[in-house]
């Protein structure tokens, strides 16, 4: 769901081949350039601006949530798995508060009484606590963190059918 409406199919959003063609190969090896959406449209054949367009209307329909980079566990920075109790009426208020905070990856609901799990990365343990009390201030709820004993890669990339 995207603002409480259900979020169209991938074929009622008019994604075509290229979108396809953007998602499928920059999900992993994004470039790591100065300049990474204009190396993106050299390889795709169009210029940057389509590149930026495109991967706007796919975050503005709910088709991608993010561009970003995703880094190994404790190479660079810190990061924890969160999670908060949240009554289901509050659920989507109290997750937009936590999407506002660049250091959390993503967020999703689960059915158990910690329904609302989320990733934080930040710079430093100081950021982190200042993030994890920013959303505990906004919210009004505990954040809950666990951090990670043990790492598995898990490639999260998937294949759009053409």
């Amino acid at each position: 769901m995207h603002d409480g409406v259900p979020l169209p199919e991938w074929g009622e959003v008019g994604v075509d081949g290229l979108d396809r063609r953007l998602l499928n190969e920059f999900q992993r090896d994004f470039p790591l350039e100065a300049e990474p959406y204009r190396v993106l449209a050299e390889r795709l054949g169009v210029d940057e601006g389509e590149v930026l367009a495109r991967l706007e209307r796919l975050i503005g329909v709910g088709k991608v949530s993010r561009v970003g980079v995703v880094l190994h566990p404790r190479r660079a920075g810190v990061s924890t798995l969160a999670a908060m109790r949240v009554p289901g009426e509050r659920l989507e208020e109290v997750a937009e508060i936590v999407n506002r905070f660049q250091e959390v990856n993503h967020n999703y609901e689960r059915e158990h009484a910690f329904n609302l799990w989320f990733v934080i990365t930040a710079r430093d343990g100081g950021r982190m606590r200042e993030v994890v009390s920013g959303i505990e201030g906004m919210s009004g709820f505990p954040v809950y963190l666990m951090p990670m004993e043990e790492s598995f890669h898990i490639d999260l990339g998937f294949s759009l059918k053409y």
